[in-house]
């Protein structure tokens, strides 16, 4: 016995399901892409020229400021106090030269005195001085003995100022030997710097007081 209900619900004219894939986006994306692109490096480059702008009007500023605080700062000093400290540092620097060549005959006179045995006596002197490097001394005298002569050699020899001394024209005379002596004089010995120097020279630091002493080797601070 038929009832007419179907056994299913799908339709029996119901035809066969076609899936249509999505379209992608054809020349009209790209253009839109390619315009974004274009959008982006204009910004970009405007944005690089207002900061390159930006940074030359800062290093037109500064540098303007600059020169305005240097001549602030020249305007500042005095021209006429300029001039004279000028004038004083070229006295002081012409001064030390002349003072670091400047010789003491006092130095070699009192050498010559110092090294001279109580045997032995000078009677002439005679100094020739080209120049202040090359100072040549002459002598005559006379002594007690020819023994004499050679113990004044000696001690000449081992001067500082006497340099190079030579015994000439040794004789006999009723008063003793007779003698003529040549030598040169060392230049540094002589020089009045130097002797300023030798005469004052700077004391030495004070020792550290026993409280500042460390038991270890060092010193303890306060």
């Amino acid at each position: 016995m038929e009832t007419g209900i179907q056994s299913s619900f799908i339709p029996h004219d119901a035809g066969e399901v076609k899936l249509t894939p999505p379209r992608i986006g054809g020349s009209g994306g790209f253009s839109e892409f390619m315009l974004l692109i274009s959008i982006v490096l204009v910004v970009a480059s405007g944005a690089l020229a207002a900061g390159v702008f930006v940074y030359k009007q800062y290093l037109t500023t500064s540098t303007n400021s600059k020169k305005e605080q240097l001549q602030r700062a020249k305007d500042a000093f005095d021209p006429s106090l300029i001039q004279q400290l000028t004038r004083l540092d070229d006295r002081m620097h012409a001064g030390s030269a002349i003072l670091s060549q400047h010789i003491a005959p006092t130095v070699f006179l009192s050498a010559l005195s110092q090294a001279t045995l109580t045997s032995v006596s000078f009677k002439q002197m005679s100094l020739s001085n080209n120049d202040q490097q090359n100072i040549n001394v002459k002598l005559s005298g006379i002594a007690q003995s020819v023994n004499s002569i050679a113990l004044q050699a000696q001690v000449f020899g081992k001067n500082g100022v006497i340099a190079r001394p030579i015994f000439s024209n040794i004789g006999r005379k009723p008063e003793g030997v007779q003698f003529d002596l040549s030598f040169s004089v060392n230049p540094k010995a002589l020089n009045y710097q130097q002797m300023l120097l030798a005469a004052n020279p700077t004391p030495p630091p004070p020792p550290p007081s026993p409280e500042s002493v460390s038991p270890f080797g060092g010193t303890s601070s306060q």
